[in-house]
């Protein structure tokens, strides 16, 4: 099945990609096996000129890449700048930085001189979400590469310009034909690529569920897995709070990014004193939030990123109320093009176990 490339502002399909095939796939195991040989080998100067030459690529085109994010998953075209930026910035420290975090360790031991060092493990394999499409993918491939690593990204199908573009912009810089390759290539197709025995490790961002999966395949390897997974985060204010910044920051932290973060508050838990007042006017902010073009600097709610998170959201929603929960504002698609969901408010009480389930998207839980 074709990997599709979709705005999520319109409903366009903006390209298609044809999953990679066995044949393929093997050559790219190959090539970054190739190159880990060479690159392992390189001094951290070399390795420090190549990840800074990245950094100003990256700034220099920060327009352009924007764009890509803000077209395949619908963030603010704002918001895409700064997460370039971002990308600059990691990019740049580790340039300066990571021959410092893994020079040589003193250990006290009998022997007449004793040290740890830190060796590049070879190719890993990156498995990255959406949300951030090209902060995570350098929050991995900075230090990674950086390490004397190689890295292979198999980048959420929805965001797969994105991943080339970020394969091209490292080629580009310098690094070696191998050294970082994207993956067009389908989830069932992971499993093969973990436990191929040239992959020395694996990293995902994602649920629950797919980290469950690549930590068990990669342990029955014995290989390395780093797992960022799916959170709930709590968002407390008491009476001593600061009110206004308070407000602000709450509706600020649950539509970031459409909702859309693994950071982002998602239950909110208020003092009694100050509860109603704290809740009417998070309504009303969130009710007073601008949808739209997310290409707009106007706008401050963009669309989710797939059609299939719209309908999940929807489907949550309505399950809450049913649960008896009681809706403030919002619970609706916004007909026409594009991924649209009114920004929403409930009010659950404790005990509705749908009051702890991850929220990513537009939509704030209070604790009745």
């Amino acid at each position: 099945m074709p990997i599709a490339s979709i705005n999520p502002a319109t409903g366009e399909k903006l390209k298609e990609f044809s999953p990679f095939d066995d044949a393929e796939i093997e050559k790219r195991l190959k090539r970054a096996e190739n190159a880990s040989r060479k690159y392992r080998r390189t001094a951290f100067s070399q390795r420090s000129e190549l990840m800074a030459a990245t950094a100003e690529l990256l700034l220099l085109e920060k327009d352009r890449l924007a764009e890509i994010i803000t077209l395949e998953m619908g963030k603010l075209l704002t918001a895409s700048v700064d997460e370039v930026l971002r990308c600059v910035r990691g990019c740049r420290f580790y340039a300066e930085n990571a021959e410092r975090f893994l020079e040589d360790e003193p250990a006290q031991t009998d022997a007449a001189r004793s040290y740890v060092r830190y060796e590049p493990l070879g190719p890993v394999l990156a498995i990255m979400p959406w949300n951030f499409p090209f902060w995570q993918v350098f929050r991995f491939a900075a230090p990674a590469l950086m390490a004397g690593n190689v890295g292979l990204l198999k980048h959420a199908s929805n965001v797969s310009q994105c991943a080339l573009a970020i394969e091209q912009i490292l080629c580009r810089a310098g690094f070696d034909d191998g050294v970082f390759q994207t993956l067009l290539i389908e989830p069932e197709q992971v499993e093969k690529i973990i436990v191929d025995p040239r992959v020395k490790a694996v990293t995902l961002t994602g649920s629950e569920k797919a980290g469950s999966a690549v930590a068990s395949t990669a342990a029955r390897q014995i290989k390395k897995s780093v797992l960022e997974l799916g959170g709930n985060d709590a968002f407390i204010v008491m009476p001593s709070a600061d009110f206004e910044s308070a407000l602000s920051t709450a509706v600020k932290a649950r539509t970031i990014n459409t909702g859309q973060s693994c950071i982002a508050a998602k239950r909110f838990f208020i003092a009694d004193e100050i509860y109603d007042e704290f809740l009417d006017q998070f309504v009303d902010r969130m009710r007073a939030l601008k949808i739209g073009d997310p290409m707009d600097p106007a706008t401050e709610i963009g669309p989710l990123a797939t059609e299939q998170i719209l309908e999940g959201v929807h489907n949550q929603v309505q399950k809450s109320i049913a649960a008896g929960a009681k809706l403030l504002t919002g619970g609706n698609r916004i007909h026409g093009p594009g991924f649209f969901y009114e920004p929403t408010v409930l009010s659950m009480c404790q005990g509705n176990r749908l009051l702890t389930a991850k929220r990513f998207r537009p939509v704030a839980s209070f604790s009745g």
